[in-house]
């Protein structure tokens, strides 16, 4: 018996998908935002090129085409490969919902793309910058203060830290409770020192901003609950004062992390659930600073290095 494929827009199919990732995927804001745009991109190509706004009428070649416009604008593989990434999601979503046959991304190959190392501060500088000189004696210096230790200490993601909330943080046991990607929840511990930090913290909010009834753990001086952006900015200015990396991002925070704790024999697996990681093989990049650290110790101690 045949079977019959209802024909549906891109537009209705981008729309249902983003509720889909939205509502039942609960992914975040920031990986919704990535999909959508990528998708409304296609569409407009596909609109602009092949004059078809359909589904069912959509073939390998329009993608392979969509692909080459990227390569011809100098957009590098890996940002393609995760553009390519979003369709095959997405085409995988029609599919299921029986909107379309066969998925027209499942015969498109990713790009090869070169062996990129994660971008991290060194340990003597992080020690640096976390001796008070470069903050401000005052409220907004001393959140500014906390988002750093923060980052660097926990290895959270910026989407995290910005999403944490008080009732999330677990002084007695000195452990942050973390809503990772997904909703994976994760457990980290903390130091005495950044619990001490965090109470100094929440007593001076109490006590400078009484009105303030945010749930959420960081707050500034104006009572007003930081976004992604701003914490972006802040880590940006700080980084720019003990490195000269061109990424100076909060994700370079939670490389430094990673890679300090792996440098230290910290065992990966360990590692790896504290990043949230699902598989393995995303943690095994952090070796890296190890291999090289071996890699100078033989060069120094062996009689053939």
């Amino acid at each position: 018996m045949a079977t019959f494929f209802m024909s549906v827009s891109i537009h209705d199919a981008i729309r249902f998908f983003h509720d889909f990732i939205k509502f039942e995927r609960r992914f975040s804001a920031h990986t919704i935002t990535a999909y959508t745009d990528d998708l409304e991109h296609f569409s407009q190509f596909l609109s602009a090129q092949f004059a078809t706004d359909q589904l069912d009428q959509i073939q390998p070649a329009m993608i392979r085409s969509w692909m080459a416009a990227f390569a011809v604008q100098k957009i590098t593989p890996r940002t393609i490969n995760r553009k390519i990434s979003t369709l095959k999601s997405f085409f995988k979503y029609c599919l299921i919902r029986e909107w379309i046959a066969a998925s027209p991304a499942k015969t498109i190959q990713v790009l090869k793309t070169k062996k990129r190392l994660p971008t991290y501060v060194e340990a003597q500088q992080m020690d640096q910058l976390m001796r008070h000189d470069f903050f401000p004696d005052d409220f907004e210096g001393r959140m500014e203060y906390l988002v750093l230790s923060l980052l660097y200490q926990t290895g959270m993601r910026v989407s995290e830290l910005v999403n944490l909330k008080t009732s999330q943080i677990d002084f007695s046991r000195s452990q942050i409770k973390v809503l990772g990607k997904g909703n994976k929840e994760r457990v980290i511990p903390i130091s005495d020192a950044l619990v001490a930090s965090i109470k100094s913290f929440l007593d001076e909010a109490n006590q400078q901003l009484p009105s303030s009834e945010t749930a959420f753990l960081l707050v500034n001086s104006k009572g007003k609950h930081p976004v992604a952006r701003q914490l972006y900015s802040i880590v940006k200015k700080y980084l720019s004062l003990i490195t000269t990396a061109d990424k100076k991002s909060p994700h370079v925070l939670r490389h430094s992390f990673a890679t300090h704790l792996t440098s230290n024999g910290a065992e990966l697996n360990a590692v790896k659930e504290l990043l949230g990681h699902s598989s393995l093989a995303a943690t095994q990049v952090y070796t890296h600073n190890s291999i090289d650290r071996l890699r100078d110790i033989h060069k120094k101690s062996h009689p053939k290095g």
